[in-house]
């Protein structure tokens, strides 16, 4: 059983009043630099440490403007959640028999930034909701109203329950919440939290495990979606496939390939800004106006030059006779001369490369910015066993890792070498950490960031 299920079953077991006045001990202790007989569990710490850090005040409610009636409308309306509302409402509040009782509890569907976009539940619990600030509009990031469900899910990109005093506000001691990470399928980005709320009194150590399963279910329901969508695109393309001769590729706007011809196909192709739309829109990024195609060519990393034409739902790529993915920015033959690996925030870590010929953008997953965070920092190399150790703590690991570092060599063309596993040697590697080191992607519980938190 995961650890954060058994200490919810052992607070589940106990009186409500006794739990709390049990956390209430743990947090004051923490609060006050003092040592308590029992350690908060590891997400709820690092949490309080951060606002901590950040200056909330554990003693003050603090309420964020809501949104314009206007401003909830257009956010709900751009929300790839509103795709998969359905399916968290039904698997949240209308599942016979679920330990998330409509009458005790309400359903939270907040984005990315933490604004709360839906609620729906019991018309009590709306008004208990209403009377701590949880309204639709609201913004319930960890910075604004301290550990929650909602805020604190968002950091760690992982399902996380918030039980009575483990909230860092006192005033949300009343409530018990457990949220988690909806994350688009399409391009990895985190595009928001589903949360169920309820009055202290109402904890259940399952509610976590019920609300991870409907937001990976959410996620699954997105990527049968998507491979439709992917179909309607084969079906267009395939003819034009056929005609074109050469190497060429179809992509949607997210860079996964819908049919090929002429070459091995690859799985998903990282487009420049231009070719997946503006900042905010799906698959868009910190550069999403980078690498616009110029008289309707665009340079990609693994294939080179390529003549861009649009098809409905994404593009069709020729490759240009004479290039290769060798020959530009990202190719193998040294023209890449320097990267920047951006963690210095929260969230949305990017790898930005340039060369000779220009240069190029990697989002990154979090699995990724921490292998390539971790190489940074080790220029002379990893092994696959050391990086299972950097990562997993357990050096046997290194299938997993091998994956990894597959993926990334195929999509960051002409930056990473292996054996060992490292940065090319004669690139420029800086990294832009936050701030504060203890602040480093605080999602992650690989040993090796852990490590320089606290160094």
């Amino acid at each position: 059983m995961h650890d954060a299920t058994v200490e919810m079953t052992r607070l589940a077991a106990m009186d409500a009043r006794e739990a709390t006045r049990l956390l209430r001990g743990i947090r004051d202790a923490a609060l006050r630099g003092r040592t308590a007989p029992l350690a908060p569990r590891a997400d709820i710490g690092a949490s309080w440490q951060r606002m901590l850090r950040e200056g909330v005040d554990p003693d003050r409610d603090h309420r964020s403007d809501l949104l314009t009636a206007g401003e909830l409308e257009a956010r709900r309306a751009a929300s790839p959640l509103l795709e998969v509302l359905p399916a968290l409402r039904e698997g949240l509040t209308q599942a016979p028999g679920s330990v998330a009782d409509p009458l005790a509890h309400i359903m939270i569907v907040a984005d990315a930034e933490g604004r709360v976009l839906w609620r729906e539940g019991h018309s009590s619990v709306l008004r208990m909701a209403d009377g701590h600030g949880l309204d639709a509009g609201a913004d319930w990031r960890e910075s604004t109203v301290g550990t929650n469900g909602v805020g604190t899910a968002l950091v760690t990109r992982r399902p996380v329950q918030v039980h009575s005093a483990e909230h860092f506000v006192v005033t949300h001691h009343p409530w018990t919440c457990a949220g988690a990470p909806v994350t688009d399928p399409r391009d990895g980005r985190l595009m928001g939290v589903v949360d169920l709320s309820g009055p202290v009194a109402t904890m259940h150590p399952a509610t976590l495990l019920l609300v991870g399963s409907v937001a990976r279910l959410a996620e699954a329901e997105l990527r049968n979606r998507h491979l439709t969508e992917l179909a309607r695109l084969r079906a267009v393309a395939a003819p034009l496939l056929h005609r074109v001769g050469g190497r060429a590729v179809a992509v949607d706007r997210y860079g996964w390939t819908a049919a090929v011809a002429g070459m091995a196909p690859p799985d998903r192709l990282p487009l420049p800004g231009a070719l997946r739309g503006g900042a905010g829109e799906p698959g868009g990024g910190p550069e999403a106006g980078s690498g616009a195609p110029v008289d309707g060519r665009v340079w990609l990393p693994s294939l080179g030059e390529c003549a861009v034409e649009p098809l409905p739902g994404g593009w069709l790529l020729r490759v240009l006779d004479g290039t290769s993915g060798g020959s530009g920015p990202g190719g193998a033959d040294g023209t890449v001369t320097r990267v920047v690996l951006d963690v210095s925030r929260a969230r949305d870590w990017t790898l930005r490369v340039s060369g000779a010929l220009g240069g190029w953008v990697r989002e990154l997953s979090p699995r990724h910015a921490e292998l390539l965070y971790v190489l940074a920092v080790h220029r002379d190399g990893r092994s696959a066993a050391q990086l299972a150790a950097d990562l997993f703590g357990d050096g046997t690991r290194t299938v997993t890792v091998r994956a990894e570092m597959s993926r990334m060599r195929r999509t960051l063309s002409g930056v990473l070498a292996h054996r060992p596993y490292r940065f090319r040697d004669e690139l420029e590697v800086e990294v832009r950490g936050p701030a504060d080191p203890r602040d480093l992607l605080p999602h992650s519980t690989a040993p090796a960031v852990v490590a320089a938190r606290a160094a």
